[in-house]
């Protein structure tokens, strides 16, 4: 019978950090000093790459670098970026831990696809130093993972799809076809999909929808419905397969897409 065995989980704004603000405050805090300013908007964009391909793509950003042209009389270069980010690493790792909580029902959920024999994979935009706050962090309040990938040592994070095919490695998965990744930007997403795997999207907790939990109440459930809507669709025109709202509906699209496979 074919059947998923493994599922793989981006951490922030997936598995912990609703709303995935750590990083977010560090890019803005981090570009700042050194006089320039970056938006949420801007650094939610491309969030889920590795931290230093996103500062150099904030950089890339034809606004951020006629401000540094200004700023500076000259063109940022590589040095440029590499202190940019040495202040973001700095940044990160002063709040981090507070960061490492579980979004809720993540920790219930997969617990009930661990009783079903499922493994727990994870790729992460984050450094091994930077998960080696956040892993402990997360574990003493429920939240454990079977692996953790991160794009040290390989050729890429993502959009690439090795941090995934380690995982398969690592937890001895041999079927691309028997892997789902579920993730909250549009790197995981394509992530997922480059790699060939069964790819989810969630929305509330998001990157993409970038709301807190107070936010998210506090709004209309017109306008709630609106935003949520619009994530919906920029991740299924990333190339989602299936798109959730939380990660509540894991356990029966599992199941439904279990059924799928036995019926093709």
């Amino acid at each position: 019978m074919k059947k998923i065995e493994c599922v793989i989980l981006d951490w922030a704004g997936t598995a912990v950090d609703y709303g995935c603000f750590a990083p977010v405050s560090a890019f803005i805090e981090s570009f700042r000093t050194i006089g320039l300013e970056v938006t949420a908007a801007e650094t939610r964009a491309h969030m889920g790459l590795t931290k230093i391909e996103e500062i150099r793509a904030l950089f890339r950003i034809e606004r951020v670098a006629e401000e540094f042209r200004a700023k500076y009389g000259r063109d940022y270069n590589e040095s440029d970026v590499q202190a940019c980010y040495a202040e973001f690493q700095r940044l990160l790792f002063s709040t981090l831990r507070s960061y490492s909580g579980p979004i809720s029902k993540v920790v219930e959920t997969i617990d009930t696809l661990r009783e079903q024999g499922i493994k727990i994979g994870s790729t992460t935009g984050y450094t091994r130093q930077m998960m080696d706050i956040v892993i402990p962090a997360a574990e003493e309040q429920g939240y454990r993972v079977d692996n953790c990938v991160t794009s040290d040592g390989l050729p890429a994070g993502r959009p690439y799809p090795y941090m995934i095919y380690k995982n398969m490695c690592d937890l001895a998965v041999p079927s691309r076809l028997s892997v789902l990744k579920y993730g909250d930007t549009i790197s995981d997403i394509r992530e997922g999909v480059n790699a060939g795997v069964w790819t989810v999207g969630v929305i509330l907790g998001s990157n993409e929808l970038g709301l807190t939990e107070e936010e998210v109440k506090a709004l209309s459930a017109e306008d709630l419905k609106r935003r949520m809507m619009e994530v919906r669709y920029r991740m299924y025109a990333a190339g989602a397969h299936y798109v959730v709202d939380s990660i509540e509906e894991l356990p029966a699209l599992i199941k439904a897409i279990n059924e799928r496979m036995n019926k093709e």
